[in-house]
């Protein structure tokens, strides 16, 4: 047998027409590795390619294939008609961080403790990116060339090749490829007017908008304002060179030879772009388009018949396990989604739902949570003491959120259009997407969905026990409680404290005056996460909760930073308003801790008193170069 594996290698060589050199004897060992060089070798050609393409910003009601009649979107439109159109893809989180993460660990980002844009914080090591589990099956894989994975770490690292020039095309001779190309060109800076300029200026969309502004058909949730008509005019030129982009992709695929062995995913990174949809709960924020294309010679791998939508729910916590599954591996423990895809694919439940979640971005707080069957949607507020705008001051680079925060600010709006900019905030809504698509009538209070909002809301509760939903510790008291070690191992430790935690959480997010005995007992709880809920109480219950003002007063000294900065708050609504702006400006003062210095701005800017930030402290944090993005922006709105 050695003796025909040494015929076989000198046979190898001629064949490949290299030189023959001085092959060792063949001793068990060699041939060992011979055999194991073989079996890769035959199992590296038998298993498909990948090719990945994310856009951002940008929901699937930007696409004509998703029924959009203004678009032109013909390369994607034709990927739909070839694979498959999921119709009720979400993004977990609807901003990119969040959703990266997401998808790169296969685990909640509530779970990782990942929900907040940009955090950086560290993960337990069990997390292990789908990539790892990829390279460790011989595939070669690629990223061009956004990472953005929001925790702390080395991205480009996790990969064969992170750059602007990664490419498939580059990869060892014999290797199955993972290449993922991110698309940037429909971000929402996209409508900057800066941008725009630019963009003209280089071709990539024309100079006088494809489609009429004045013939746009402007969604109800948005006002009907010039400046939106031109945004949604200019957007679709965006998507139409986003189109020309991906077409580019899986030319290049086509022209390689390669596509008849390459399964393609197409995908955005979340919704957008126009206000209300990144960063928003709403299928604005959260549909997604997701196309896929399976070449015939791997058609086993997926249940559904080519060129027809599927309307199984699916999330991005599922796409790390599908494509394990993909390439026939088991979805490890760590991950929480479902393969919806390949030998591995789990059935859907009758009961499926996907999960949502939106917590800070960048320097703007507040605690959402979601769940939706691809139909209904049940939102529900932990902070519906703030507004529903802004979500970040990011967005005002656009020339339509301006054009609405303005038309608010004059007077000249109303209903939904008012709303959103002013508190409180429902802490429920529940939405029939299918019959109200731009979800603008809360059904929350109708009795005729009284059952399907509770068992929305029960469903909700467990989610958040099942996914240790590290949202529960306020992030300004990550680093007090988790000592340096991630905040997804300190609720590990404490996973039977957690049913607890969430009925306190919709206990105090409730705004239920007849919860003021609980809260005040709360208050005097030995457990820092408890008095902060019980604090965040009393603030949401505004004049509701005078019988707590003296046990306030005592939390203006307790030992954490966040249930301070609660119990101020809570006193700046009982006419403590005075002693409140004082409290916080100390804690700008006298805290280290980032985290505990943007929850405090916060709390000042939603009672308008930044006026009350030193300049001294506002000078110094712009001054630091190490200070946050976040941080330091808003000290620059202070000395404005």
């Amino acid at each position: 047998m050695l003796s025909v594996v040494r015929k076989v290698l000198q046979c190898d060589l001629v064949l490949r027409g290299l030189p023959q050199m001085m092959i060792p004897p063949m001793t068990p060992r060699i041939f060992l590795t011979f055999l194991l060089f073989a079996t890769h070798h035959a199992w590296g050609n038998d298993r498909p390619n990948i090719l990945w393409i994310t856009s951002e910003d940008n929901a699937s009601h930007w696409l004509g294939c998703y029924g959009n009649g203004e678009a032109r979107t013909p390369r994607l439109d034709a990927l739909a008609s070839q694979g498959l159109r999921f119709t009720s893809a979400f993004a977990n989180g609807p901003v990119c961080a969040v959703a990266r993460s997401t998808i790169l660990n296969g685990a909640h980002a509530v779970t990782q403790g990942t929900q907040h844009m940009r955090s950086r914080h560290a993960i337990p090591s069990a997390y292990k990116s789908y990539v790892s589990y990829l390279r460790e099956q011989g595939y070669h894989c690629t990223n061009n060339s956004k990472t953005d994975y929001n925790f702390k770490g080395n991205d480009p690292a996790i990969w064969d090749d992170c750059s602007g020039r990664a490419t498939y095309q580059n990869r060892p001779d014999h290797k199955p490829f993972f290449a993922v190309f991110n698309l940037t060109v429909s971000h929402e800076s996209s409508l900057f007017p800066p941008n725009i300029k630019a963009n003209r200026k280089r071709g990539i969309i024309p100079a006088t908008p494809r489609v009429d502004p004045a013939a746009i058909n402007v969604p109800p949730y948005l006002p009907d304002l010039p400046e939106v008509r031109s945004d949604i005019a200019i957007y679709h030129d965006t998507i139409t060179a986003l189109d020309t982009q991906v077409g580019r992709l899986l030319d290049e695929l086509d022209q390689s030879g390669l596509a008849d062995n390459t399964i393609v995913f197409y995908f955005g990174d979340h919704g957008g772009i126009l206000p209300r949809g990144k960063r928003y709960l709403e299928d604005t924020g959260t549909r997604v388009p997701l196309l896929i294309r399976i070449p015939e010679k791997w058609r086993a791998l997926c249940p559904f018949p080519a060129g027809k939508p599927v309307n199984e729910v699916v999330s991005f916590v599922d796409l790390a396990p599908t494509l394990l599954s993909l390439v026939g591996l088991e979805k490890p423990s760590q991950m929480q989604g479902r393969a919806f895809l390949g030998v591995k694919r789990s059935e859907l439940r009758p009961d499926e739902m996907a999960f949502l979640y939106a917590d800070r971005f960048d320097e703007t707080q507040g605690m959402r949570r979601g769940l939706t069957n691809g139909r209904w949607k049940y939102i529900r507020r932990f902070s519906p003491h703030l507004p529903a705008a802004p979500y970040s001051n990011y967005q005002f680079g656009q020339s339509a959120w301006n054009a609405w925060k303005k038309a608010w600010q004059s007077g000249k709006l109303s209903g939904r259009h008012k709303e959103i900019w002013e508190a409180p905030q429902p802490v429920e809504e529940l939405f029939d997407t299918q019959n109200d698509p731009w979800e603008i009538n809360n059904l929350a209070a109708d009795p005729v969905h009284r059952s399907r909002l509770e068992t929305m809301r029960s469903r909700l509760r467990e989610t958040m026990i099942a996914t240790r939903d590290s949202s529960l510790i306020p992030e300004a008291m990550y680093a007090e409680l988790s000592a340096g070690n991630p905040i997804a191992s300190y609720l590990l430790a404490r996973s039977a404290d957690l049913p607890a935690l969430v009925d306190l959480a919709f206990t105090a997010s409730s705004r239920d005056p007849q919860q003021i005995a609980r809260l005040q007992k709360e208050l005097a709880s030995t457990d820092p996460v408890s008095r902060y809920w019980a604090a965040q109480g009393c603030l949401i219950l505004g004049k509701n909760a005078v019988p707590a003002t003296d046990s306030l007063v005592k939390l203006l000294n307790d030992p954490n930073s966040a249930v301070r900065v609660a119990a101020a708050h809570a006193l700046a609504t009982l006419d403590h308003r005075d002693r409140a702006v004082t409290a916080l400006v100390a804690e700008l003062e006298d805290t280290t801790n980032e985290d505990a210095g943007l929850n405090a701005i916060n709390a000042l800017t939603h009672l308008d008193a930044l006026s009350a930030i030193p300049k001294t402290w506002a000078k110094r944090i712009i001054a630091d170069k190490k200070s946050s993005e976040y941080l330091r922006r808003t000290a620059e709105d202070s000395v404005k």
